[in-house]
């Protein structure tokens, strides 16, 4: 396979050039580390030139760096422990200004998502979810907060969402799941098993998916109808989840506009109850 970059170091590491076989020894012994660097920074790591590094990727049938350091992700994404995962954000993050450079990173995540969007699939989700009989949402582990952040709003503009959170009988939540139903299932990795099989039991029975993940080869975005791509990387042993929870306003910010004449109805009776309940602080006597 093309995107087995391990598999093509070894079938040409007898073609290298000694600073080639300087950082084919340090992928094929660090892969997890290597994948997350820059060019630059894996030349000095290997005491070699970033055009060196540069030349590596087009000896082993590359189009550039970038596209061997994405084929080299895609490879152990899911496959990286906890811990391995811990040490490699450490690596990338440094040591100086860690404010600064994890929220760039995040910045970066959400831009690469707004660049690559989908307009199309996110219009036929939008659409999807509209005309559903029954909306549930799905996501298990730290997809949990993503979809539980998804259906709390959700309830403010539809009145048939069920979340189907970490704590449920899943299969049991969806036993009457099926055609004119939508199902939206968030899972980054590392990938739920549960989340897939739950998807692809929903699919079966005739619900429409859409699909939130980060990457369109993954188990889970092929069992969708509509796909929502947002990035999502290692900030430390927890995952990124900036971009996804940016996709997730935007699917609620359109959704709100279809539906806004009830939306606004219900907002209004909200406001009375939770005056009259006195459900917020009022923000004059907090200070």
């Amino acid at each position: 396979m093309k995107n087995d970059v391990l598999s093509l170091i070894n079938q040409h590491k007898h073609t290298f050039s000694k600073g080639q076989k300087n950082i084919a020894n340090f992928m094929l012994n660090s892969y997890d580390k290597a994948a997350f660097m820059t060019a630059s920074k894996l030349g000095a790591t290997v005491n070699v030139s970033e055009s060196t590094v540069v030349r590596f990727a087009a000896e082993l049938g590359f189009s550039g760096y970038p596209a061997m350091q994405k084929a080299l992700q895609e490879m152990i994404k899911n496959k990286l422990t906890t811990l391995q995962r811990m040490e490699v954000a450490n690596d990338l993050i440094g040591n100086e200004d860690i404010i600064k450079n994890v929220m760039n990173s995040d910045m970066e995540k959400i831009r690469i998502t707004m660049e690559q969007a989908d307009h199309e699939s996110f219009g036929h989700a939008v659409q999807a979810l509209v005309n559903a009989k029954r909306i549930y949402v799905l996501g298990v582990r730290s997809s949990s907060f993503l979809s539980g952040f998804l259906a709390f709003n959700f309830r403010f503009v539809f009145d048939n969402v069920i979340h189907v959170d970490q704590g449920s009988t899943i299969f049991e939540v969806l036993g009457r799941i099926g055609e004119g139903d939508v199902i939206v299932g968030i899972s980054f990795p590392r990938y739920s098993l549960r989340t897939l099989k739950a998807l692809e039991f929903a699919r079966e029975q005739g619900a429409t998916i859409i699909a939130m993940t980060d990457r369109n080869n993954t188990a889970v975005a092929k069992t969708a109808h509509h796909l929502l791509l947002a990035q999502s990387d290692m900030a430390s042993f927890a995952d990124s989840l900036v971009a996804p929870l940016s996709m997730i306003n935007a699917l609620l910010v359109a959704v709100a506009r279809r539906r806004a004449d009830e939306v606004g109805k219900t907002l209004e009776n909200l406001e009375k109850i939770w005056t009259e309940e006195e459900v917020f602080v009022n923000s004059e006597d907090d200070e």
